[in-house]
């Protein structure tokens, strides 16, 4: 059995046969020609085979060395790329951010982009999920920051802004609505899904739900489709094809929160470029 091959050996058998001379290999090397004619030897030695035929001149690999040259340059090339990448911190560090789905716009996606290229060494893990699921994992220690929509933030928040609400219906609905009336909501435990409960039964009207939606997405698809109504941001129907539900005004504004636990370095600096991005969004400063 060949023994494991070393790359030193390797590299000083490579330089010989690409030189055609122990001194010049010796010289690209940086090592004494006894050196080199050592290394050779013992890699000789390792594989069993006369690997350089040295009355040759120039000198030249023998029919066993042209076989193992491919192979060495190869495993020469790999080292070098193996070293060159453990050179490179690109991606070393990992940041893990939860967002709630309507929020992974295009520009918290660029403050992430922006984010990135100022610093390679950290790779984002972005996660798109419901609030409730985004808030218990950063609670557990599964997310470095999060974003959740919450009915008031939590008094360790880094920075909090207002989303304004409202209920929606298909573009075609009709004048009126049947009573009870067919509701668009979140599974149980999503955020506006109790708020519209007891929004419509303040208005001493029935209710069911026709349809639950476990993404953003699925629910205005429905709405647009007139399976029912359902309450949610205002900033979040852009390109559907819905409309506010006159008879049901003033709902009031929800809280956009971020959370983060680290207070310094390129964390804190993420969490103030997604505070921008949501400042923006919202029209107002963080509270």
């Amino acid at each position: 059995m060949i023994p494991l091959l070393d790359p030193r050996l390797l590299r000083a058998f490579a330089a010989i046969a690409d030189a055609g001379s122990f001194t010049l290999a010796a010289d690209r090397l940086s090592m004494t020609q006894s050196t080199i004619s050592q290394q050779l030897a013992r890699l000789e030695e390792a594989v069993g085979q006369v690997l350089i035929d040295r009355a040759a001149r120039p000198i030249q690999p023998t029919a066993a060395g042209e076989r193992l040259l491919s192979y060495a340059r190869r495993i020469l090339a790999l080292q070098e790329e193996a070293a060159s990448a453990l050179r490179d911190p690109a991606g070393t560090v990992s940041l893990r951010i939860g967002v709630p789905e309507d929020l992974v716009s295009a520009p918290m996606a660029q403050a992430f982009a922006d984010f990135a290229r100022r610093h390679r060494e950290i790779h984002l893990d972005v996660t798109a999920g419901l609030s409730r699921d985004l808030i218990r994992r950063y609670r557990a220690g599964e997310l470095d920051i999060a974003i959740a929509k919450e009915q008031s933030a939590s008094p360790d928040h880094r920075a909090s802004f207002p989303e304004a609400m409202a209920w929606f219906e298909s573009a075609e609905a009709p004048p009126a609505w049947p009573n009870p009336l067919p509701l668009v909501a979140f599974p149980p435990g999503g955020l506006y899904r109790e708020a519209m409960f007891e929004r419509v039964e303040q208005e001493r009207l029935g209710w069911y739900i026709a349809f639950t939606g476990n993404s953003l997405h699925n629910v205005l698809v429905a709405v647009e489709a007139g399976l029912g109504l359902s309450l949610l941001p205002r900033n979040a129907v852009a390109g559907y094809r819905v409309r506010r539900h006159a008879p049901f005004q003033g709902e009031p504004p929800i809280a956009v929160s971020i959370y983060a636990g680290e207070g310094t370095g390129p964390l804190a600096e993420l969490v103030a470029q997604m505070a921008a991005v949501l400042a923006a969004r919202s029209g107002q400063q963080p509270a």
